[in-house]
């Protein structure tokens, strides 16, 4: 199937709208699965859900055109990177018309922020994006590995292949990353208190 995958990534790439449509029924399970590590479903009162998430990153996905899809790890990658934004422009949405409203809750990968929960409220979500726009101006790569890593559920080897980048240097990126970002996170919170 990756064969299969990294092809249609490619027709698409190559102007073939057609073929991101014959590509979604391989890979909609794999995208639902990196949605649900981004998030928990929400409370019933929530509108964006993970099935939901998955079809709004479609959309962003089949308009990009495939530019710079490198396969079917590097897609995966990018399909994440699209599902965070579409999480915090949500999150930003809801904390506009529900200041202190409901608390939207926010599935992170378990080893991403040490001693902090995995569900992460409105407020919490927002801090974290502004911890990675904060890393962004240190290095893209590290955000890069980041939201690999936290966002997609990658392995570091996975990671690597999406990445084209050597296995040891995601390794070390990672921990400077996670440094880099558990600092900003605890800044974050105490300034939130």
């Amino acid at each position: 199937m990756p064969d299969t995958v990294t092809e249609l990534l490619l027709a698409h790439q190559q102007g073939d709208r057609q073929a991101f449509d014959r590509l979604l029924p391989l890979i909609y399970d794999d995208l639902k699965r990196v949605a649900a590590r981004q998030r928990r479903r929400a409370s019933s009162g929530d509108t964006l859900n993970t099935t939901a998430l998955v079809h709004d990153a479609y959309l962003h996905l089949v308009d990009a055109n495939g530019s710079g899809w490198e396969g079917r790890a590097h897609f995966f990658a990018i399909a994440a990177r699209a599902m965070r934004h579409i999480l915090i422009d949500h999150a930003r949405e809801r904390a506009a018309h529900k200041r202190g409203g409901e608390w939207q809750r926010v599935e992170v990968a378990a080893d991403a922020l040490p001693g902090q929960p995995q569900s992460l409220s409105i407020e919490m979500l927002l801090a974290l994006d502004r911890a990675f726009e904060a890393l962004a101006a240190v290095s893209d790569r590290l955000v890069q590995v980041a939201e690999c890593r936290l966002f997609a559920g990658m392995s570091d080897r996975e990671t690597a292949e999406a990445l084209s980048i050597p296995l040891r240097t995601v390794q070390r990126d990672w921990q400077r990353a996670r440094a880099w970002l558990q600092r900003l996170w605890k800044s974050e919170v105490r300034s939130q208190k």
